[in-house]
């Protein structure tokens, strides 16, 4: 799988040179590989269009039909459209879209199990990522972490015949992917054929502003052998599109970029321009009675104004169970400076007790080279988050060597103001943040 991922992206710096930026790689890679591959899986499309015309072509003719190939090919119903939906070449050398296609051409990919595909295209949109503002991180969250939270929520779609799994930020499809491949661990791929069908075409959905990582995520979920539907539209400022769900995990955009005047949704309580504040709202409003939310938020989100109001109506409409503080620098390299948290809350029960766990105070901050992120840091955690995905397994403070997890009774928190980030108790005695 290295090999294979180093291969491809060992071409994208040749391609630099022809002006294709990482992002602009990772696209055209995927309308090139997904075209090899349907072909390889006998998909019938328009035969004009096929891998085998395409690669018999040379010169301005192989740039030529490639730009026609594109074009037909989002006018296809289905996925198929949906993936080329505005598709368009960024090669202006022939040479080197002939380079590229040679290259995926040596692979058989059907050859591949389902596990290493997948593997390989993260890989590279984790290579994508980590290149910065150049790469895809905005759209990119570190697995480790997504990891450790999947397994803290257990999005188990065998519960019930309309389990669903929804990501309304859906990036490149990290919180899809990771909840169909901790299934996939969990059964060790043992499903009923009519489960198994049922799960791979109705339980995962998202939403996704940007038509780029909307491509990326429909071929990331399709290398996983999911069909899920990705709508491409704003999740905050759009109206609510009636669906509900069992289980939402997101990572919404940081910073304030489009969030300049308060949505006109009849669904949210609280009239604000904060995007992050939006998000939790809509994040209340999507959920089932009863269903189950992790959500990945900066701290301004725990303190900004507002933050009280929005969480004071959360508190009462949810269970506000658990906190997670993240480590700094848990975004690097891609947004290092952004101080994150993680909530996590229940649908339908009133919060009574708020449980924190601080995996940031005293901890060295994460660094892309000397000190990566890696499971250990959330290991203690996950032992004291519990077995119950709805934070509801006995808990104790003791549970942590370090005084990092404490429980808040509601009475605290709303002599706080209901604002979550005032909820400390550990003394920073490090100088990581003395320039900040």
């Amino acid at each position: 799988m290295t090999d294979i991922v180093n291969k491809l992206w060992g071409f994208c710096h040749t391609l630099r040179h022809d002006g294709i930026d990482y992002g602009d790689y990772i696209e055209q890679l995927t309308y090139l590989l997904f075209l090899k591959m349907i072909e390889e899986r006998g998909v019938e499309i328009p035969p004009e269009y096929a891998w085998s015309v395409l690669r018999k072509k040379a010169g301005s003719d192989l740039t030529d039909h490639y730009m026609a190939t594109l074009r037909g090919l989002g006018n296809q119903p289905g996925m198929l459209g949906d993936i080329y939906a505005g598709a368009m070449s960024r090669f202006s050398n022939p040479v080197n879209l002939k380079r590229l296609v040679n290259l995926i051409d040596e692979i058989e990919w059907t050859d591949l199990n389902i596990d290493v595909k997948a593997a390989a295209y993260e890989g590279l949109l984790e290579k994508s990522a980590s290149e910065g503002k150049k790469g895809a991180g905005q759209y990119f969250t570190p697995r480790i972490l997504i990891q450790s939270l999947v397994r803290c929520m257990q999005p188990d779609p065998r519960k019930t015949g309309d389990f669903t799994i929804h990501d309304p930020a859906a990036g490149t499809g990290g919180f899809l992917v990771c909840s169909y491949e901790w299934l996939m661990e969990k059964t060790r791929g043992a499903l009923e054929r009519a489960e198994s069908k049922r799960i791979q075409t109705a339980t995962y959905s998202g939403t996704e502003l940007v038509p780029r990582p909307r491509r990326l995520t429909l071929m990331n979920l399709y290398l996983h052998g999911i069909e899920a539907h990705i709508h491409l539209g704003d999740a905050i400022y759009e109206p609510k599109r009636g669906s509900s769900y069992d289980c939402v995990m997101t990572n919404p955009p940081f910073g304030t970029k489009g969030a300049n005047q308060a949505p006109t949704r009849d669904d949210f309580t609280v009239a604000t321009s904060n995007k992050q504040l939006n998000f939790v709202q809509h994040v209340m409003s999507i959920l089932k009675l009863g269903g189950r939310a992790a959500i990945v938020v900066p701290d301004n989100v725990l303190f900004a104004d507002q933050a009280g109001e929005v969480f004071k109506i959360l508190t009462e409409d949810c269970d506000l169970h658990t906190v997670l503080r993240l480590p700094n620098g848990t975004f690097t390299p891609y947004s290092p400076g952004t101080k994150t948290n993680v909530i996590f809350f229940t649908k339908g029960f009133p919060t009574e007790n708020v449980w924190v766990y601080d995996a940031r105070t005293n901890v060295p901050r994460i660094t892309k080279k000397d000190r990566p992120l890696s499971p250990q840091y959330f290991a203690e955690f996950e032992v004291c988050y519990g077995s119950n995905p709805n934070g509801r397994a006995r808990r104790d403070p003791n549970d942590s060597k370090e005084n990092r997890w404490r429980c808040f009774p509601m009475s605290e928190v709303q002599e706080r103001g209901f604002k979550i980030d005032s909820l400390k108790w550990l003394k920073d005695e490090s100088l990581d943040d003395a320039d900040e």
